[in-house]
C-alpha cells in the first residue's frame, strides 16, 4: 500500500488536523510492513499557486521554458506521480474562512491536469484516478457538518476527488474545537475513535 499524506494547516505542532492525520497514517501502517508513505506539507512548504506562467508549462517543450517554468514543470511531474501512484490519500484540511487552506487549494490546482487525472468526453468529464481511497481529516473551530457552509469545505473536497475518479472517501471530523475545552476534548476523542475503526474498512 502506498499512502500520500497531505497536511495543510499553518499551525505546525499546535494543529489538530496534523495530530489526527499522523494518527490516521499510523493506523493504516499498523501491521503493514510493506506500506510506503509520501508526505507533503502544504502548510509550511506550500506549492506555488497556479499562474499563467506556470500553466503555460503544460504542453510546452523544455526548450520553450524559462528557469522558473522548468522548476515548476519538475514539481508538477512530482506531484502528479505522487497522486497517481498512491493507493490511499490522507488529507488534513482545517477550515480557513469557510473553505480549505490556501496551500491545499494550490495543490488541487496543480494536480488537476486534463489527460492525466481527468479527461473530457462526449458524456462529460471522467476521472482517471479510479480505484483509490481517500480519508479527509477535517477540523474546524465551529460546527459546520450538514450546513450550507460545508459546501465550500468538505463537500467541495469530496466533489473534487469524485471529479478525479476517487469516490471511496471517508471523512473524519473534529468540529467545535474553538467553542470550549470540553467540546474540543470530546471532538478530538470522537475523531480518534473514528480513526481507530478505519483499517478494517480500508482493507476489506
Amino acid at each position: 500500500m502506498k499512502i500520500l499524506h497531505l497536511d495543510s494547516s499553518i499551525l505546525g505542532d499546535a494543529s489538530a488536523s496534523r495530530q489526527l492525520t499522523r494518527m490516521t497514517v499510523d493506523r493504516l501502517l499498523d501491521g503493514d510492513t510493506a506500506a510506503r508513505v509520501i508526505f507533503r506539507d502544504l502548510g509550511s512548504q506550500p506549492v506555488a499557486h497556479l499562474t499563467g506562467e506556470i500553466l503555460a508549462v503544460r504542453g510546452a517543450g523544455s526548450d520553450q521554458l524559462n528557469d522558473l517554468q522548468r522548476r515548476e514543470a519538475q514539481l508538477d511531474a512530482e506531484l502528479l506521480s505522487e497522486v497517481e501512484s498512491a493507493d490511499v490519500l490522507v488529507i488534513g484540511t482545517p477550515m480557513y474562512n469557510y473553505t480549505v487552506a490556501s496551500g491545499l487549494k494550490a495543490w488541487i490546482d496543480r494536480i488537476a491536469v486534463a489527460g492525466r487525472t481527468f479527461r473530457y468526453t462526449g458524456n462529460g468529464s471522467e476521472g482517471l484516478l479510479k480505484g483509490k481511497k481517500a480519508i479527509i481529516v477535517a477540523t474546524s473551530g465551529g460546527i459546520y457538518a450538514d450546513t450550507a457552509a460545508d459546501g465550500a469545505y468538505v463537500s467541495y473536497l469530496k466533489g473534487f476527488l469524485a471529479f478525479l475518479g476517487i469516490t471511496d472517501v471517508t471523512v473524519v471530523r473534529a468540529e467545535g474545537l474553538a467553542i470550549s475545552d470540553q467540546v474540543r476534548a470530546h471532538a478530538m476523542a470522537k475523531a480518534r475513535g473514528s480513526i481507530e475503526a478505519l483499517r478494517p474498512a480500508l482493507v476489506a
